[in-house]
């Protein structure tokens, strides 16, 4: 058994739409498992209102640390879902993080299939 906090392994991504099913029928192996994790949701959240966030900007929004923002960030970034750029004011290093097409898409699947869940629990 992992201890809490400790570093767990993804499940495979499906990212196909969600398929309004009823009652029990709804899977939830069809929720797009990186996105569906509580930091990165914030993150890709964020960015769904926001041109860009920086990172001390994510990081205060969020609640979280350094170390834990830059692990999310990069899982997103793999997946193609957000862009980074990295810069400089004057000496001190920016970062800059952008939601992509593919991670506004990805985001409107994960709420769609939200939103099927929500209405097959209230009609049962």
């Amino acid at each position: 058994m992992a201890r809490p906090g400790a570093a767990r392994k993804t499940e495979p991504v499906e990212r196909e739409p969600a398929r309004e099913r009823s009652g029990a029928g709804m899977r939830t192996a069809e929720l797009d498992r990186l996105i569906h994790e509580r930091v990165r949701l914030g993150i890709v959240s964020a960015l769904a209102v926001n041109d860009s966030l920086s990172f001390n900007q994510l990081k205060a929004l969020l609640k979280t640390t350094d170390g834990n923002l830059s692990v999310h960030a990069r899982k997103l970034e793999d997946a193609q879902y957000i862009s980074c750029t990295k810069s400089f004011d004057g000496r001190i290093p920016k970062t800059e993080y952008r939601l992509t097409g593919a991670g506004r898409r990805a985001l409107e699947r994960y709420l769609d299939h939200m939103e099927a869940l929500i209405r097959v629990t209230r009609q049962g």
